[in-house]
């Protein structure tokens, strides 16, 4: 194996480009794991903590860009961010212990692709981008369309994830994630569920979007259940239609930490309940 340690983006590129099976090191709580346990064994190990547009958190315009090997405790730390995007930080404070959380990278947590990463669902749920660069270029991705199957990634040969890029929050809007496991800490998630949405002066519904995590092989964009909210009151009728959605679009599989027919039931109850912490973040706001 060969470490590598580039200090710019273009340097990481052609690295990747020139070695088949090469892996990207960031924060290395899922791939040293990988490698200690053979479950990977890349030719060379790309380290892109020198590459300062990926390690940087910036506003422009209230918009947010979060550097991919920015650590889930930096972005938890972010007092602005944190205040922006609540939800987010639900997702990226269930990442793990405290050290793990100080290692670990939004972009590993995404690019691992891992249906129960936390932090993924909260993300899909704020309409968060992807920024990535690769031998053709720069592109942009909506980050549903990153993972694609347990441990696979719509990236291209060469290609690296960058930044996060969040949309400036409008007025009366609020975000939540939240998540099912048997144990409070240090533990997968069973089901979880992100929900972001916006009202109007009056209280009704304008915008929303709803994520599973847990409950198919990739986390879900359920389109379905966020037009159940739009255009409603948020009252008890509206986020039944939206629970129902949500268990309607669940492709869960049985293993020992619950069934299909538990998580299904489990997906609509912790949306119902995300959806009324993002309500109330965003009557306050």
């Amino acid at each position: 194996m060969r470490y590598e340690a580039p200090d710019t983006l273009a340097g990481a590129t052609a690295i990747l480009a020139a070695n088949a099976g090469a892996k990207i090191l960031a924060g290395g709580t899922d791939l040293l794991v990988q490698m200690k346990s053979d479950m990977a064994d890349p030719p060379v190990v790309v380290d892109v903590k020198k590459i300062p547009e990926l390690c940087r958190i910036t506003l422009v315009d209230g918009a947010y860009r979060v550097g991919a090997a920015v650590t889930g405790m930096e972005l938890v730390e972010h007092a602005a961010f944190a205040k922006t995007w609540p939800g987010v930080i639900d997702g990226v404070k269930l990442i793990g212990s405290v050290q793990i959380k100080g290692r670990a990278s939004m972009g590993g947590n995404l690019c691992n692709a891992s249906p129960a990463a936390d932090s993924v669902p909260a993300l899909i749920a704020a309409g968060a981008r992807v920024e990535i660069v690769g031998p053709q270029g720069k592109r942009e991705a909506a980050v549903e369309d990153i993972g694609i199957a347990p441990g696979r990634t719509s990236l291209k040969p060469g290609e690296m994830v960058v930044a996060f890029l969040f949309p400036k929050r409008p007025p009366r809007s609020g975000d939540a994630y939240l998540r099912f496991t048997p144990r409070t800490e240090m533990d997968i998630a069973v089901v979880g569920a992100g929900i972001s949405l916006a009202l109007d002066a009056q209280g009704t519904c304008t915008a929303a979007r709803v994520s599973l995590g847990a409950v198919a092989p990739r986390a879900l964009l359920v389109d379905a259940a966020a037009k159940a909210l739009i255009g409603t009151k948020l009252d008890a009728a509206a986020l039944d239609r939206m629970a129902a959605a949500c268990s309607a679009a669940c492709q869960p599989i049985d293993d020992k930490r619950g069934t299909k027919e538990y998580r299904i039931k489990v997906a609509a109850v912790m949306a119902t309940r995300a959806a009324e912490i993002a309500m109330d973040r965003a009557r306050k706001s």
